[in-house]
């Protein structure tokens, strides 16, 4: 059986950490992808998931599945297409939203998804568009052969996904998703360059970095926010807005007595017209 991507095992460990390892209220209380992984039992002891080194990191992936989940809430769409979906476990989380879950990505990570899905016994209501992104494939397309309705509005996210690709290749994605549904909202996380990051962030960066090139995905695409801004605009968005790391620790994780709080990823929210 094909193996999942390392980068989607260790996000959804580090969402289940959140939930072990920090106190309540939780911004995002997901365990299943721990049972969808299946680390065995020493795994809290590997090196990418000590307590202090991943605090920011599993914040930020807890605040960022919160953050887009909400927006599916908020706008009472009938459909959510996850581009990089990895081990996302919203489907089994929230079945009652009758929501129907489109989940984009690679075709090894998806087919061992499924078969992990099958032997939990876990439901899979997903639609699984097995694509890859750099190759220019007509994904949209594909979606669509996949039972989306491309006449009716979606929440459509890119989560952890737009530092691993070229400018051209993100430019690619928003020139297709502007092409969607009026009403179609897009929420994309994107990497801030170097040099707006604080000290505590650019160390965290610098291991995240190492990381990623040693796992053979290195770290290709950095926008500030204005730039980011202005590539939705270009590429057809006309309601644009970010939303940062900060707005994110106010909205989920203000008056906490340990002080938890993510950074280094913001979000880019687009919204068709």
């Amino acid at each position: 059986m094909s193996e999942p991507d390392h980068t989607a095992v260790r996000v959804a460990l580090w969402r289940a950490l959140h939930v072990l390892a920090d106190p309540p209220p939780h911004a995002l209380a997901d365990e299943i992808g721990l049972q969808l992984a299946d680390p065995g039992p020493d795994w809290r002891s590997r090196p990418d998931m000590d307590l202090d080194f991943t605090r920011r990191f599993r914040a930020g992936i807890a605040l960022r599945s919160r953050f887009v989940e909400d927006l599916v809430r908020e706008r009472g769409v009938s459909q959510y297409v996850l581009l990089g979906a990895g081990l996302d476990t919203f489907a089994q989380r929230e079945p009652e939203l009758g929501v129907r879950v489109f989940e984009i990505d690679q075709p090894g990570t998806q087919e061992w998804k499924r078969a992990r899905l099958a032997e939990l016994g876990l439901p899979a209501p997903y639609r699984f568009v097995p694509v890859d992104f750099e190759s220019g494939e007509q994904w949209p397309e594909r979606l669509a052969a996949n039972g989306f309705e491309l006449e009716k509005p979606a929440v459509v996210a890119s989560t952890g996904v737009s530092m691993y690709l070229t400018r051209e290749a993100n430019a690619a994605t928003l020139r297709a998703l502007a092409g969607f549904a009026p009403g179609t909202v897009v929420a994309m996380t994107f990497q801030m360059p170097e040099e707006y990051l604080d000290e505590p962030d650019r160390a965290a960066r610098a291991a995240a970095m190492k990381g990623a090139k040693a796992a053979g995905t290195p770290f290709v695409s950095f926008f500030a926010p204005d730039e980011m801004l202005d590539l939705a605009r270009e590429c057809g968005f006309q309601d644009v807005r970010h939303v940062s790391a900060a707005e994110l620790n106010k909205r989920y994780l203000s008056g906490r007595s340990d002080g938890l709080e993510t950074s280094g990823e913001e979000f880019l929210v687009a919204t068709v017209s």
